[in-house]
This record gives C-alpha cells, sequence and structure tokens, in this order.
C-alpha cells in the first residue's frame, strides 16, 4: 500500500509562483535575486501557515541554481534549518557560528533558516548578533517567527523584514479549487468555501482541513458533508433564524435556538455568528460594499434575497444587540437567558427600528 501524504506536503510550492497570497514578497524576493541586492539577514514575520518556511527553501535553492544545468537540484547540502524552538541556547548559536565559516562545496550560498526565532534565548540572540550584522560574503541568514515582537530590537535592525499577511479566503479557495481538481474529487463552491473560512488564514490548515473532509465524504464535498464533518453552523441555520426574527416568531426562535445547543454548539459561537450574518445582510444592501461579502455562490444568492427583506435601520438594532450579548457573555452567570433574551429582543424589534411591544 502507498504511504499516504498529506496536502500540505504534497503540494507544498516549489516555486515563487505557486506561493499563494504573497505576491508582494514573493515578487520583491525575485526581483532583489535578480537584481543582485538581496540583503544576507532577512526575517519572515507573519501568522502560522502563510508561506514563511516555504519562500525560505524556494529563496535558498533560488540563489544556488545559476550556472547549474539541473532545474530540480534542491541543494540540500546548501540550506541548513535549525529549529530555535529546542535548539535555542547559546551553545546551538555558537556551534551554528562555527560551521558559518566554512565555505559551501556546491553552489554560491549557505543558507541558514532558522524557524520559530522569537524562541531563542536572550543570550543566544547576544551571540548571535555579530554574526548577524556582518556574515561572511557565502553566508545567508533567513529568520521565521509567528512573534516578531518577542525579538530583540538588536536583532531586528539587522534584517530585512517581510510581514507575510493572513491569506484571504477567496485565495485559499481557489488553490482548494485546484488541489481538488487534480484529486479528481467533485466539490460544490460553498463547500471549499467554508473550509477556507475555518483555515482562519492559514494555508496549510485549510489543506489538512481539506483532507480530513475528503477522508470523510469520498470523492463528492458537498456543503452539507463538510459542515456536519467541520461541526461549523453554516449561512442556512443563521437565514432560518433571521427568517424567525423577521416574522417576530419568539416561541419558534427559542426552539430553534435549543436545537442549535443539543447540536453540541456553543452559545458564544452562535451569538458571534448571528452578528457577522447581520454585518453580511447589511453589506449586501449596498453594491458599492458587496465585495466585503466573503460567501460561496449558493450562499450568496440567500444573502441577497434576504438583505431585501429587511430595512437598514432594524440590520443596525439587530448587530447592536448581538454585539451587546457577545460582550456581556463571559461575565454571565445564566448564558443561555442572556442569549435567549437576545433573540427575544430581535424578535420585538420592528422594522422602523423601534421595538414592539411584546404579546403574550
Amino acid at each position: 500500500m502507498e504511504q499516504f501524504v498529506v496536502s500540505a506536503r504534497k503540494y507544498r510550492p516549489q516555486t515563487f509562483k505557486d506561493v499563494v497570497g504573497q505576491q508582494a514578497i514573493t515578487n520583491t524576493l525575485l526581483n532583489a535575486i535578480e537584481t543582485n541586492h538581496l540583503a544576507q539577514a532577512l526575517l519572515f514575520t507573519g501568522p502560522r501557515g502563510v508561506g514563511k518556511t516555504t519562500c525560505a527553501r524556494i529563496l535558498a535553492r533560488k540563489i544556488n541554481q545559476p550556472g547549474y544545468d539541473d532545474p530540480n537540484e534542491d541543494f540540500a547540502f546548501n540550506v541548513f534549518e535549525l529549529d530555535a524552538a529546542s535548539n535555542n541556547s547559546v551553545d546551538d548559536i555558537r556551534n551554528l557560528i562555527d560551521q558559518v565559516r566554512i565555505p559551501p562545496q556546491t553552489g554560491q550560498y549557505k543558507v541558514y533558516i532558522i524557524d520559530e526565532v522569537h524562541m531563542l534565548s536572550t543570550a543566544a540572540f547576544n551571540a548571535f548578533l555579530k554574526t548577524l550584522e556582518e556574515p561572511p560574503k557565502h553566508a545567508i541568514f533567513i529568520l521565521a517567527t509567528t512573534e516578531k515582537h518577542k525579538i530583540i530590537p538588536t536583532i531586528l535592525s539587522r534584517c530585512q523584514i517581510f510581514d507575510f499577511k493572513r491569506i484571504t479566503v477567496n485565495d485559499a479557495k481557489e488553490h482548494l479549487a485546484e488541489v481538488a481538481r487534480s484529486q479528481g474529487v467533485q466539490f460544490e463552491d460553498d463547500a471549499l468555501h467554508i473550509i477556507a473560512q475555518k483555515a482562519d488564514g492559514a494555508m496549510r490548515d485549510a489543506l489538512s482541513i481539506f483532507d480530513r473532509v475528503v477522508s470523510y465524504c469520498g470523492t463528492n464535498l458537498t456543503r452539507q458533508a463538510v459542515t456536519e464533518n467541520l461541526n461549523v453552523l453554516d449561512f442556512e441555520t443563521y437565514v432560518a433564524m433571521t427568517n424567525l426574527i423577521l416574522a417576530h416568531d419568539i416561541p419558534q426562535i427559542l426552539v430553534a435556538y435549543h436545537h442549535v445547543l443539543a447540536k453540541g454548539f456553543d452559545g458564544h459561537h452562535f451569538i458571534v455568528g448571528l452578528a457577522s450574518h447581520f454585518r453580511d445582510l447589511m453589506v449586501c444592501k449596498n453594491p458599492a460594499t458587496l465585495a466585503l461579502l466573503e460567501a460561496g455562490e449558493q450562499a450568496q444568492m440567500l444573502y441577497k434575497e434576504q438583505a431585501e427583506k429587511c430595512e437598514s435601520d432594524f440590520l443596525l438594532k439587530a448587530i447592536a444587540l448581538a454585539n451587546e450579548c457577545d460582550l456581556k457573555y463571559k461575565t454571565s452567570q445564566n448564558q443561555r437567558l442572556l442569549v435567549e433574551l437576545t433573540l427575544m429582543q430581535l424578535c420585538s424589534i420592528s422594522f422602523d427600528g423601534e421595538k414592539k411591544k411584546l404579546t403574550s
């Protein structure tokens, strides 16, 4: 049986063009290589799973390629990866400094990739300062971290800093669609959209979730299967809730909320999602803000349909009530009652933004 390789490794970008959502950084690095303006100390910073280590490996390969015929040569002997989380002492850095002095056997550069560099001790940072400021001409240091604020200023001042951004939902969705096609997986647009949202800006997380969902539902990725597997409240739940609010149906909305809790969802997660749903309806009201709606094709149609039924004043009041509930949730002694009260207040808003009188 052939060993399974997770998608995050199988589809790890091999060139700068393949890197998702970091075009400004990859273009800068390519131009720096071509014009021979590449700094000897670089700091890649940003959230997890956005391509920091991947870009460092591609850069290491790219700068050693001139003069080599084989485009697939990976220059493994020129690239040294150090995990600062487990090699964070002064002795580890001194060993590194001793290695740096020796020139490479093949290629032009030795590239040192230090991952999670913020984990180095203060003494290790200080031991590293002189070498980082004046490295040998054959050495390039690439430091990667998720927590730039933990790195001492004297290190930061010696590095050229590249801030990696979170990957947008649309970029993640498009990349997932390419991966799905290459694996022969049929998919619904909304299904990939939910995975991309759940990943929260990290491409590695999106691919890990994709693998998990494909294991669950095989070669046909449906929105329903994805929401079941990931245990997320999808937009249809909020659309149904909003319809009950618009109908001022207090008994039914309490029953619907009970079903949400019975499925194991957290009340706080629910109310935050409801506030986001009202916000999405608000951005659907105006063509100018429609681009702010991050949703799949089917979801967009439902949002537009429901937005037409809602007045702007109603939505503003609804967002304020849901947001107030969100702020009070953690300190509340009776959290379920707090959400139920908010839902009853939402049902009691008339379309002109004024509260209706509660009817028994």
